[in-house]
């Protein structure tokens, strides 16, 4: 389980923490944030798989491009 939110406009970074500490059942292991002038993204993370590297918001190369997501893939091979 994770969890996600975010602020759209000037956000508030005390309310984005309170966002995410109501979502910390659902994430205890980890936490991470984005914040600028426009939007701010928070992300709280059960360390299941990928336990190095998939702490998020996770970004682009040149990090004009932040990115908060829930996504779980399942291959099968029957």
């Amino acid at each position: 389980m994770c969890g996600i939110c975010g602020i759209i406009g000037e956000p508030n970074k005390y309310l984005l923490k309170l966002m995410c500490n109501s979502l910390v059942h659902r994430g205890p292991d980890s936490e991470g944030y984005y914040i600028d002038d426009q939007v701010g993204l928070g992300v709280r993370r059960l360390r299941i798989i990928d336990l190095k590297t998939g702490d998020q918001p996770i970004h682009n190369e040149d990090g004009t491009v932040w990115v908060v997501s829930m996504v779980k893939f399942i291959t099968s091979l029957k």
